[in-house]
């Protein structure tokens, strides 16, 4: 038996839960694993991940990586670096990696996406692009044949 009641113990587990969230979010363009961020939370690296995925649709991998892609988005739309500067900027240490990812998350590599993005939100404030250039998962994007 806990000395904790289970309603008290799921809303600690999701304070921490959120304290990871809001760290991934503010260190991004750091080193950051896993291991780590569960370390700093008093849990279990795989305690941690089932926990969050089950709070946020994702694991902290997936989210990182999804915070990293945004950004490398709005430099990207910037046009002052190159692909190769935006991937270090970021956080990742692997172009190959970044550039996976990236066509993963958004549909085109990022070299493609440098190039169609200063033509798409030109003119456009920039928090009305920020929020239509929002990268969505492939696999939860709709097909264009379905709209």
């Amino acid at each position: 038996m806990t000395s904790r009641p289970a309603p008290a113990q799921r809303l600690s587990d999701l304070a921490r839960l959120r304290r990871v969230r809001d760290r991934i979010d503010r260190e991004f363009a750091r080193p950051l694993d896993v291991e780590s961020l569960a370390r700093d939370a008093h849990m279990s690296a795989g305690h941690l991940s089932r926990e969050f995925k089950a709070a946020y649709g994702e694991s902290p991998y997936g989210y990182l990586m999804t915070r990293r892609i945004e950004r490398a988005m709005a430099l990207l739309r910037r046009g002052d670096l190159s692909v190769t500067e935006v991937c270090f900027e970021v956080g990742c240490q692997s172009l190959g990696t970044f550039s996976t990812r990236f066509t993963e998350l958004v549909g085109v590599p990022p070299s493609t996406y440098r190039r169609q993005a200063a033509q798409a939100t030109e003119g456009m404030p920039s928090c009305v692009s920020k929020q239509v250039t929002r990268p969505v998962r492939n696999r939860e994007a709709r097909s264009p044949s379905r709209t």
